[in-house]
């Protein structure tokens, strides 16, 4: 039975990634919820503690929501040596994050993002150097918190535009009709992620 290592976004706990992780273990998979604070612990140190969790579980995939999705770029590219097998990224704001960078004009929002706020304002990584086989997953459907600071430029999730989620060197990438917390409820992004680490590639008719 394959490991998948799911991990969460910024202010909520591992348990918000159980639905994804139920529909995952139906198809075969064995999940393993990471579970880490992005406001309190800078991103390297919440990396480090990852790495260490995957080198006790052996070859793994690697599925990260959001800010989760930093968090397993920097453990993987900051640590070649842990055995993967495929990874996908769920509305991660690879580039940046244009709601991000609002909420921290004020004293609240900072307070809010806390160690992770530079993570939103200037992204982490655009570029994928590992040869094992990302997949980038973005949604389409604006409904979120970062739509109560001002309008998100194109096609967003509510929170992180596409374009913001682009990873150069992704193995594919694909668009679903869903929000940034949506993506997490929804049948069909787990069919597509399903798929991708089955295959290496978002189903095309994923519906």
């Amino acid at each position: 039975m394959q490991s998948v290592v799911l991990v969460h976004g910024l202010w909520m706990p591992g348990l918000v990634m159980s639905p994804l992780a139920a529909r995952l273990s139906r198809a075969g998979f064995q999940c393993h919820l990471f579970d880490y604070t992005g406001r309190e612990r800078p991103l390297a140190a919440n990396a480090r503690r990852l790495a260490q969790f995957a080198r006790e579980l052996g070859p793994s995939h690697f599925v990260g929501h959001s800010l989760g999705g930093l968090v397993v770029m920097e453990a993987l590219s900051s640590d070649l040596s842990l055995k993967v097998e495929r990874v996908a990224l769920l509305g991660t704001p690879a580039r940046g994050c244009l709601a991000g960078r609002r909420l921290a004009r004020y004293g609240f929002g900072r307070w809010m993002l806390g160690e992770s706020e530079a993570l939103w304002r200037d992204g982490r990584t655009s570029r994928w150097r590992r040869p094992e086989p990302l997949g980038v997953l973005a949604g389409s459907y604006p409904f979120g918190l970062g739509r109560s600071f001002g309008r998100l430029h194109g096609i967003n999730d509510g929170v992180v535009c596409v374009e913001e989620a682009v990873v150069e060197g992704a193995s594919d990438f694909t668009v679903l009709p869903v929000s940034h917390s949506g993506m997490l409820l929804s049948a069909r992004v787990a069919r597509a992620l399903q798929h991708f680490l089955e295959t290496g590639r978002f189903a095309a008719h994923a519906a």
